[in-house]
């Protein structure tokens, strides 16, 4: 008897202790569940995050693109322009070159400048605008030369000094003759009348300074003629007024 209730409590004692050894593996296995949900949402909001990234990254490389592809588009598109204005204005040139009789071996460019030309352009349609641009610059100053009318040296003068030469004859034109009037006739009528009509001629030496710089050196095509309006007003009245001074007193001094 003690034996078998022994043997029966061990019996009823063993599954006690099954259960309640067993009893901690479900709160083990649910912690373990958790901490790898929390790992599988970390992994995956962190390669959303690489993959934001990699789109913004993406989309800015695509705007430069378009940017850079837009801007060369323009570039492209003025350089044919400029290229169209440039012939024309090269085609005229060389026709009147070839009607002033020069060879038409010059005007045809040579090795190193076609080389050099190719150069200058290898950069691309900025490039090649750029070297446009500069030609439309030689080819307005190589106008402006051909539209000098035997003056290419005074075309080149600073503005002040060559409308000088213009005004400064027409400014002493009346004056001198006033003053030969007087040296022939002395203080006689003939003195009088030039005197009197020589009053009004500054503003017609000044009229006829500005057509003649109009027409000496025109400018090139869209610019101004530099007249220097102010310069050739001072140049025409100084000397008429001091030889009217002048000669008023000698008459009245005789």
């Amino acid at each position: 008897m003690t034996r078998g209730g022994a043997g029966t409590a061990a019996g009823h004692a063993a599954p006690g202790r099954q259960r309640s050894g067993a009893a901690p593996a479900p709160e083990h296995t649910g912690t373990a569940g958790q901490a790898g949900t929390v790992e599988g949402a970390d992994a995956v909001s962190a390669a959303w995050i690489e993959y934001l990234a990699a789109a913004r990254q993406l989309d800015g490389v695509r705007r430069d693109a378009a940017t850079a592809a837009g801007e060369q588009a323009r570039s492209v598109q003025a350089a044919r322009e400029e290229l169209t204005a440039v012939r024309t204005r090269l085609a005229a040139q060389e026709a009147r070159l070839r009607e002033r009789g020069v060879p038409p071996i010059s005007l045809v460019p040579t090795p190193p400048e076609v080389t050099e030309a190719v150069r200058s352009m290898a950069g691309g349609p900025a490039a090649v605008l750029a070297a446009l641009r500069a030609a439309r610059g030689r080819a307005d100053a190589a106008d402006a030369t051909l539209r000098a009318r035997g003056l290419p040296r005074m075309a080149a003068w600073p503005p002040r000094l060559r409308n000088l030469l213009v005004y400064g004859p027409l400014a002493l034109l009346v004056p001198a003759v006033q003053v030969l009037l007087f040296v022939a006739t002395g203080t006689g009528a003939a003195s009088v009348v030039a005197l009197v009509c020589g009053l009004p001629m500054p503003a017609v030496a000044f009229a006829a300074g500005w057509i003649g710089v109009g027409r000496l050196f025109p400018p090139p095509e869209g610019g101004r003629v530099e007249r220097t309006a102010r310069l050739g007003a001072l140049v025409c009245l100084v000397p008429a007024v001091l030889v009217s001074a002048g000669l008023l007193l000698a008459m009245l001094a005789g």
